[in-house]
This record gives C-alpha cells, structure tokens and sequence, in this order.
C-alpha cells in the first residue's frame, strides 16, 4: 500500500492526478470487493465448521455435514440421534430450534427455547410436514431425522425465506424486520449477493410426531 501511495502521489505531482485518482479508487474497489468475497467465504466456512479436533487421526473421525438427498442442498450434521418414528407428509410434527443468519455473522434471529407458555416452559414450534407452511429446507431436514435427533443444518436462499409470510416467523419485531431487511435488501441483490444474504443455520431438535390420521 506504500508503493502505490507513493506511485499516487508522482503521478499527481506530474501533472496526471484525476487519472490517477481515478486509477487509485477503481484499485481499491476491486480490492474492497475482494476482501467483500473473503469475508463471506470465511464467515460460511466459519458456519460449517464442527468441534475442533488436535490429532489428525482425531479429525479424520470428526463428523461432518452431508447433503440431504432430494433437499436442494440442504446440508446437515447430526448432533445426536433420534431412536424415534421419521415424519411422513401429512404428521403434526414439535420441534425445538435456534435460527441464525449466515450474512449477519451467525446472528440469532429466533429460537423456539426463547418463546414461554405460562408456566414459563419453553414452548416447541409446532407445523404439518407436506403443509407448504414452513421454508423448505426446515421440511427437509425434519423430514429425514427420527424423534429425539438433533441436528444442524446449513440452508441455501432457494430453500429459504422466499417471502415474509413463511414460518417460523421471529414473533419479536426488530428481529423480524432485520432478518427480512438483509435477506430481501434490494440493493444487495441488484449487486448479485443474493447467493449469501439467505444462507441459514438452523439447530433442530424433533420432539414429537402426531400421525396423520
């Protein structure tokens, strides 16, 4: 950065400066869109990452995340089986989540261990699997995991929010408007960011099945 401090400030000495600023800002913003780039891959990698292992032999038998097939690309990794029934189409099925946002740095938007009944237990986010309610990639996921699993899931936008009436909706107000603000920024997808603004971590935990009758 000296260098071309340095190159900047002879060229406008000699008498070339608007080209040369102008030369300086087209550098810097390639260069900022760079670093845009870097950051967003980090902050997805950052998102897949799993327990940190100190043997190689320890993290050859890490776990990892593996698409679910028919999913669109969901990617999942088990945290804890379930020895559970699997959900079918048509099944009222409970679950247990933290919601975060990729492009937000991992923040939280929602969880379901926040929202109390009035005995101040937390209370489960309950939807028909096949409804066409929820984000696809939430039917997905539960739909491949058995009762009492728990996983992580990594979302892609397609299999995201495609408007603000899917659930779960956050209920808190401010959380609801950030995450849609940044998800449907209309700047940031005329820019063509709109691979990474809805990219979600999901945490599920499957609770329970009522079968369809």
């Amino acid at each position: 950065m000296e260098a071309s401090e340095g190159w900047r400030r002879r060229t406008i000495d000699g008498g070339h400066g608007g080209w040369a600023w102008a030369c300086s800002r087209t550098v810097g913003d390639r260069e900022r869109a760079r670093e845009r780039k870097k950051k967003r891959h980090l902050l997805l990698a950052s998102a897949a990452s799993t327990l940190p292992t100190a043997t190689a032999s320890a993290a050859a038998a890490a776990p990892s995340f593996s698409e679910i097939p028919g999913s669109g690309g969901v990617k999942a990794l088990e945290l804890r089986e379930g020895s559970g029934e699997v959900p079918a189409d048509g099944d009222q099925v409970a679950i247990h989540y933290y919601g975060r946002l990729a492009a937000k740095q991992g923040w939280r938007f929602d969880s379901t261990y926040d929202h109390k009944d009035e005995t101040g237990d937390p209370m489960p986010f309950v939807f028909t699997v096949g409804a066409g309610k929820v984000i696809p990639g939430i039917e997905a996921a539960v739909k491949s995991m058995r009762v009492g699993g728990l996983r992580r899931v990594i979302i892609p936008p397609s299999q995201g929010y495609q408007n603000t009436s899917q659930e779960p909706i956050p209920p808190n107000f401010f959380d609801r408007q950030r995450l849609f603000t940044t998800i449907f920024n209309p700047t940031r997808l005329a820019n063509g960011e709109g691979s990474t603004l809805g990219t979600l971590i999901f945490d599920i935990e499957l609770i329970s099945i009522r079968q369809h009758s």
